[in-house]
């Protein structure tokens, strides 16, 4: 077992959820409760990271945010560090390859707050930010919870995108999904199999919940 790339792994699990579902909450608010020119052309940039391989997504980056490009320029001359084959890189590729896990699940779930609890509690004086923590937030928590599940268990087994924009640096961008990788290179089967299981499980504890939690928010929208 490579703990090194494991604990790399989860700590980029970690970052990726915390910097992203602020984000996701206001994101899909906005979509479910309101209407407007283009929403479908937004929706459907969300999801474009589930349809495009990572590579692709992970080759963009790179050329985006590499050395050659002004952004990448402008970012190295700003904070002194290049974002390719480094960690923060590897941070910013997984927020962006993990939006449509994060927002969708939360979306459905304002979508399915009944819209006369949101009224009676503006018509009691509440304002919105208050109803947003006092009465949405306590309603939307599963859907929260699964956006939360599935990133970090996405990020936790991603390769393309990590390999694309981050390399293959000990310590630094090689997370467990690469070191898989190179194990089976080097014919290490047995501790490729014991990283394997441990995704594996993961994956399986994943689902289980993600089922169970839409289950909860579809018999909600149902009622």
């Amino acid at each position: 077992m490579d703990w090194q790339s494991l604990w790399l792994s989860i700590k980029l699990s970690a970052i990726t959820v915390v910097v992203l579902l602020p984000f996701a909450i206001i994101a899909s608010r906005f979509l479910a409760y309101r209407q407007f020119k283009g929403k479908s052309a937004v929706e459907a940039l969300i999801m474009v990271p589930l349809v495009l391989p990572p590579t692709v997504i992970g080759y963009y980056l790179l050329v985006g945010l590499g050395s050659e490009s002004w952004l990448g320029q402008w970012i190295e001359q700003v904070f002194g560090q290049q974002l390719v084959f480094h960690f923060s890189g590897l941070v910013v590729a997984s927020v962006i390859v993990n939006i449509p896990f994060a927002v969708q699940p939360i979306q459905r779930a304002f979508e399915a707050v009944p819209v006369d609890i949101r009224d009676a509690a503006a018509c009691c004086g509440m304002s919105r930010l208050k109803i947003l923590f006092k009465i949405e937030l306590p309603m939307v928590w599963p859907g929260i919870l699964t956006a939360l599940v599935l990133c970090f268990s996405h990020v936790l087994g991603e390769f393309g995108v990590v390999l694309m924009m981050g390399g293959n640096i000990a310590g630094e961008t090689k997370t467990l999904s690469i070191s898989i990788y190179d194990s089976v290179q080097a014919f290490d089967f047995a501790s490729a199999g014991q990283m394997s299981l441990v995704l594996l499980l993961f994956a399986i504890t994943t689902l289980a919940l993600t089922t169970s939690l839409s289950r909860r928010i579809g018999d909600r929208h149902g009622h």
